[in-house]
């Protein structure tokens, strides 16, 4: 086939020579034009470019450029194709969330004191009830229990009693998804979740002693920790220091039997408790002994009062910062516990399930975006699956929507900005310019949100790869980052 430049030789050269008529010339360039006309509806070429050095072949991304508040795509590249959008998901999760519930929204965890109060000693049962909150952490739990102390508890005769029933048992186990039950992120959601069921060990290096010292943020009871671990020879290189640490997490039992490079300074380790199920009990019994307290019975599961008042409740943050945390990390046990949440204020008498909550934000994603076809897989609220799907058009859509709702400016400021916070601490595209929520699964890897142009132009811009090599597709979605920052110029 002849090229694009010797057709116009051979048009031109017909019209000078009279061998052909203007009509015939007239076809014979619209002929010529179509390559270029097919190529300026593609990829921009620093982006097809990247994709190319990356093994990425056209057909494995996604792409929609819109201007804000106009109908039609400035770039709509397989913008219709169901793909998995791994954490940008948490985006229709959190919009529900701040649609139905609001941005100064709070979960309150109710605690009872079941019996009389005399002399410091309770003589019956603190029952601590979840509703879900998504961030009760250690600190937030040590505060609780110490207002405790300072009503006077010093010893609790009863027992501890924990009621999750709100939420129904998780449905799967940790190690489910990709066999790592000790990564943080495999966390099963709970209406009761304290500390993410989760502890973070720090590392310290005390060249003196010739050891590194190990500190645990969570004082777990009935958990044997080592606290010190010897210092690799002088010289060595931090290198994969995890691994150097030959660490072994068994339930309660957590050992060091590796070394520590000095030259790796202070590290943290965040690691999934071993054993989760009794996570609740160790940490609370760790924590009341701690603060001085003491428990005559033990810390069990059971129900909280049907009738009584609390005596006091503990109040989450607002769900704006909230979904600041889950947006601007990529936190997907928090998602999980805003997913089940809307199932459970959506039905407060009854148990939030996992599938009560994928079919409430089904119902929600195709009142905002049009009704969703067999392609479309809300599995669940953190993306943390291989079987979502949605398309980079659909997601678009929502994006459109959510910058003229009233709790646009709550979106905005929880996505992560680029080459400054969050997940896109480190991009390479211009920083500030870009607030874009990120995903990254293995043969994943996704940027939905808003980009700010030189012109003062606001875009949204969804990109999703899905492709055996999309951990390699930083740079392309980088370089469409940058084409949109120079206003979409001619591709």
């Amino acid at each position: 086939m002849a090229t694009m430049p010797s057709l116009f030789s051979r048009a031109l050269r017909a019209v000078q020579s009279r061998v052909l008529p203007r009509r015939a010339l007239a076809a014979l360039a619209w002929a010529a034009l179509a390559p270029a006309v097919q190529a300026a509806t593609m990829l921009p070429a620093e982006a097809r470019q990247a994709l190319q050095r990356a093994a990425i072949p056209l057909d494995g991304i996604a792409v929609v450029v819109q201007e804000l508040g106009r109908d039609s795509a400035v770039l709509r590249w397989r913008a219709d194709e169901p793909m998995n959008p791994a954490s940008v998901m948490k985006l229709p999760t959190t919009l529900a969330a701040l649609d139905r519930l609001g941005p100064a929204f709070t979960w309150a965890t109710p605690m009872w004191l079941t019996g009389p109060l005399k002399d410091g000693v309770l003589e019956g049962d603190l029952v601590i009830q979840g509703r879900g909150d998504p961030k009760l952490v250690v600190e937030r739990l040590w505060l609780a229990l110490r207002k405790l102390r300072q009503m006077g508890v010093r010893e609790i005769r009863g027992d501890i009693v924990l009621d999750s029933r709100a939420f129904a048992g998780p449905d799967a186990d940790p190690g489910d998804f990709d066999g790592e039950r000790l990564r943080p992120y495999n966390t099963q959601s709970s209406a009761l979740l304290l500390n993410f069921r989760s502890s973070i060990y720090s590392f310290v290096p005390d060249a003196a002693a010739g050891v590194a010292r190990v500190t645990v943020d969570t004082p777990l009871a009935q958990t044997e920790i080592d606290r010190s671990v010897p210092l690799a020879p002088a010289g060595t290189p931090c290198g994969d220091w995890r691994a150097n640490l030959k660490a072994s997490f068994e339930p309660r039992r957590t050992r060091f039997a590796g070394s520590y490079a000095a030259a790796c300074g202070e590290l943290f380790w965040p690691v999934a408790d071993a054993q989760p199920a009794s996570y609740d009990a160790r940490l609370l019994g760790g924590l009341w002994q701690e603060l001085g307290g003491t428990l005559t019975g033990r810390v069990r599961e059971g129900a909280a009062p049907a009738d009584a008042a609390p005596t006091l409740e503990l109040r989450s943050p607002s769900m704006a910062e909230v979904v600041r945390d889950i947006n601007k990390f990529s936190n997907n046990v928090m998602a999980q516990q805003l997913l089940l949440t809307l199932a459970l204020q959506a039905a407060p008498t009854r148990t939030a399930t996992p599938e009560a909550a994928r079919e409430l934000l089904g119902a929600w994603l195709a009142e905002r975006t049009g009704a969703l076809d067999a392609a479309v897989v809300v599995d669940n609220g953190s993306g943390l699956s291989r079987r979502s799907r949605l398309s980079a058009w659909r997601l678009a859509r929502l994006l459109q929507q959510a910058a003229d709702s009233p709790h646009f400016g709550e979106l905005l400021a929880s996505l992560p900005i680029s080459g400054v916070d969050g997940t896109l601490r480190r991009s390479r595209a211009p920083a500030g310019r870009a607030h874009l929520k990120t995903g990254s699964l293995r043969e994943v890897m996704a940027v939905a949100g808003y980009v700010l142009s030189d012109s003062g132009r606001r875009y949204v811009l969804v990109a999703i790869v899905n492709h055996a090599q999309a951990g390699a597709a930083r740079p392309a979605l980088d370089a469409l980052t940058q084409w949109v920052v120079r206003d979409a110029p001619a591709r």
